[in-house]
């Protein structure tokens, strides 16, 4: 990988990250039209999903201590809420991560046309939650306190293990279950963003145990400089994209992301 591939690369990430697009459909697609080579290609990946991870703690950085804050004094207050919910929002996917870990792996090993496959459905899903919030009011929870329920938080978990597939937005996927359950907009923003955090640091820790103990190598087919050049890139870019995004969820229309993915699914398959 050259530096100049890192670099674009990084920034898609960082991009569309936050954005209801897919990040990693769009760096299969970046992949391909820049000729990077495959070897390493999930190294790199791994590295600047942690920087866009860092750009999240950065922007939420306040409000994460808060939460800990109020974790931390043992009492069933709104933090302790939030956390369990957040915790609740994971379970999903880590049973995907531990049962169905190969068949994941397989998906992102995949075609261009899985990536539209998954552009699509993200499609699907964002009308969706745009048209029928206009139509339909779904009764507010009983117990949804700081905005969102545990059944809810539960539901938007299930979209996130769906959206291990390349293609299928993790953010679009969340915050259009989150509106179509009847979590608020300006709720489901940062939920959608914080509950994130924890599968990732997870898995990406995991995977640093496993080089430190010398099970696995990491980054042998792209080099330091690369995946330093990458990281920045996804670092810079996701602290913009965040801030972006949740300005966007509160007040945009998701459809016109919605056709946007409709778009680039319909030209890979046209041109792939």
């Amino acid at each position: 990988m050259e530096w100049w591939q890192a670099i674009l690369l990084g920034l898609v990430q960082g991009l569309t990250e936050f954005l209801p697009v897919s990040s990693s459909g769009h760096l299969m697609i970046f992949k391909e039209l820049l000729g990077v080579d495959a070897e390493g290609f999930l190294d790199f990946t791994v590295t600047v999903h942690f920087a866009t991870v860092l750009a999240t703690l950065v922007v939420f950085w306040g409000a994460i201590v808060k939460l800990l804050k109020g974790f931390f004094k043992f009492k069933y207050n709104d933090e302790t809420d939030y956390i369990c919910k957040i915790l609740v929002s994971c379970i999903p996917v880590a049973l995907v991560g531990f049962l169905f870990k190969d068949q994941v792996e397989v998906l992102f090993g995949g075609t261009l046309r899985n990536v539209a496959g998954g552009l699509y459905i993200t499609a699907v899903l964002l009308w969706i939650s745009d048209s029928a919030g206009k139509r339909f009011k779904v009764p507010v929870a009983r117990d949804q306190r700081n905005g969102i329920s545990y059944w809810q938080a539960f539901v938007v978990g299930v979209a996130q293990a769906f959206a291990v597939a390349p293609g299928v937005s993790r953010s679009g996927s969340t915050i259009a279950t989150g509106l179509l359950v009847g979590v608020k907009r300006e709720n489901m923003a940062q939920f959608s963003f914080l509950m994130v955090l924890i599968p990732i640091i997870g898995e990406q820790g995991l995977d640093l145990l496993k080089v430190a103990l010398g099970s696995e190598t990491f980054g042998a087919g792209v080099g330091v400089l690369p995946l330093a050049l990458g990281f920045v890139a996804a670092f810079v870019s996701g602290l913009f994209a965040c801030k972006v995004m949740i300005a966007l969820v509160k007040k945009a229309k998701l459809l016109w992301f919605a056709l946007y993915c409709i778009l680039v699914a319909s030209l890979i398959l046209i041109l792939a």
